[in-house]
């Protein structure tokens, strides 16, 4: 009786094992990537060729490469099957959450659509600020008053020229200035804070049929050993 006793403790500890198993990978991707789920009901600019523009509808983003002074951000298709664009990013601290997850510039082009500036992962309290080719970058700063982060490379350019790609800042007159100007790297003490989430928009995507599945391979697991420990019995 104590050898059934003990396994069917053995076999419970074993089904729940595979339970939290299921969850783990999930936490571990969204905590790397930042993964996000934003629908626009308007069109958006991006940094790309010339002001490239993101059509009304669903997309993710997502980090692809974390590095120290920069960040490389990609933004796909719902079904996150296609890449739109690849997007430099620097960490500001200097931006404060709004309870959105995406920040615009203040103002725009007379008929045209709001540029993205930064994007915020829901309870961080810095943005990712977007770095624009530098042409657009300018027309941008002339526009809000404020400098505008860029870059001489072509956007989008491949994750590998995008680490190494300088980065400066251009004021409405054309002068450049330090990325200082504009950044500000959080404190150690603040980068691993978890402030109230910011408020995220709807998102659309769902792995619960993927946990459905994993339970109920669990529970027949569970199942099956108990009625083999009655077999032993």
């Amino acid at each position: 009786m104590k050898k059934l006793y003990r396994f069917k403790a053995v076999a419970m500890v074993f089904c729940l094992s595979l339970v939290v198993l299921a969850f783990l990978p999930r936490a571990k991707a969204d905590e790397w990537d930042n993964k996000t789920v934003m629908t626009f009901t308007a069109p958006v600019e991006v940094p790309g060729v010339g002001a490239q523009i993101l059509p009304a509808g669903t997309y993710v983003f997502k980090l692809v490469d974390n590095g120290a002074d920069r960040n490389i951000v990609q933004i796909f298709n719902e079904a996150e099957d296609h890449v739109f664009t690849t997007i430099l990013a620097i960490p500001n601290y200097r931006l404060r959450p709004t309870g959105k997850t995406v920040m615009t510039f203040k103002e725009r082009g007379e008929g045209q659509p709001e540029a993205i500036r930064a994007w915020f992962y829901p309870g961080h309290q810095w943005g990712q600020e977007f770095v624009y080719p530098k042409s657009r970058a300018l027309e941008i700063a002339k526009i809000v008053n404020e400098p505008v982060l860029a870059t001489p490379v072509d956007l989008p350019a491949p994750v590998e020229t995008l680490k190494t790609a300088p980065v400066i800042a251009v004021k409405p007159t054309g002068e450049e200035v330090a990325v200082t100007e504009v950044v500000e790297t959080p404190p150690a003490e603040v980068a691993n804070s978890s402030p109230a989430p910011a408020e995220a928009l709807p998102q659309t995507a769902s792995h619960l049929p993927l946990v459905a599945l994993i339970g109920l391979l669990s529970l027949g697991a569970c199942f099956g050993l108990l009625a083999l420990s009655k077999r032993i019995v």
